[in-house]
């Protein structure tokens, strides 16, 4: 396994992240597609400068279909991204599918089906592999009823997993690994905290209540030898203090990787 954190375009992203001694950098676009688009060719140039391979590129939020199927303007912008992903020389992109509330679980399942369809195709004459996000943010393709539909079906489908957005829903994230690790391409590393019940923080990951050895030893166990992604997101550890805590993430990891 190899250990690096999500990070942006500028320069100093990159320095932050190579004087950690981190080995790679993920870039999540999301809303700001044009603004990376644009600072393509200077991105490659920082990549190659700090020696720090740009591992994944994702896009979290978007509403990629409706009432009537696909949104081809989301597609395009997919394309786009899947293309700047292979200038870069990434080999996956991250994105996941919305639900459409006035449409049926089947339905919803259908069209997310079709839509990953065609991502996993166009990927492929990029050498790009397409994975879902477990993030509940505007995508259903995050839990086990999903994925035994849609990545049953799509066997070329690859999962990004975050225990924290397990833990926060409730579920089972051992679990989740067990039966769906094999899948798993690249895994964010951020923490979670729940008290009476509730959601009440994201702390650095080993700071926090998720096992961590249980998950690392299931992970080695089915194999897993893909990129463990320091997500910084707490409400809390601001500032120095943040950067004190991703120190923390980084000694505590590689403690684990054997």
């Amino acid at each position: 396994m190899t250990l690096g954190m999500i990070s942006w375009i500028r320069e100093e992203d990159f320095q932050r992240v190579k004087a950690k001694g981190l080995s790679f950098v993920e870039l999540d676009v999301n809303d700001r597609v044009k603004e990376f688009l644009d600072a393509l060719e200077q991105t490659k140039e920082y990549s190659k400068k700090y020696d720090l391979p740009v591992a994944a590129i994702g896009r979290w939020g978007s509403a990629r279909i409706d009432e009537n199927g696909i949104r081809e303007e989301e597609l395009a912008i997919e394309y786009s991204l899947i293309d700047a992903a292979a200038e870069l020389g990434t080999g996956i992109y991250i994105t996941g599918c919305n639900y459409v509330d006035s449409l049926s679980y089947y339905e919803n399942c259908s069209f997310a089906i079709a839509y990953f369809e065609k991502l996993i195709a166009y990927g492929k004459e990029k050498n790009i592999k397409i994975a879902t996000y477990n993030c509940r943010w505007n995508n259903f393709v995050c839990n086990a009823e999903a994925y035994k539909i849609i990545h049953g079906y799509l066997k070329d489908l690859y999962i990004k997993y975050d225990t924290s957005h397990c833990i926060n829903a409730g579920g089972d994230y051992l679990q989740e690994t067990r039966d769906w690790g094999k899948r798993f391409i690249h895994v964010h590393l951020k923490g979670a905290v729940k008290i009476e019940g509730k959601v009440y923080d994201n702390p650095p990951a080993g700071m926090d209540q998720t096992d961590w050895t249980s998950f690392m030893g299931i992970l080695y166990g089915l194999g897993y030898d893909g990129g463990l992604s320091i997500e910084p997101e707490s409400a809390y550890w601001h500032g120095e203090l943040s950067d004190r805590g991703v120190d923390y993430t980084i000694r505590y990891f590689r403690n684990m990787m054997i």
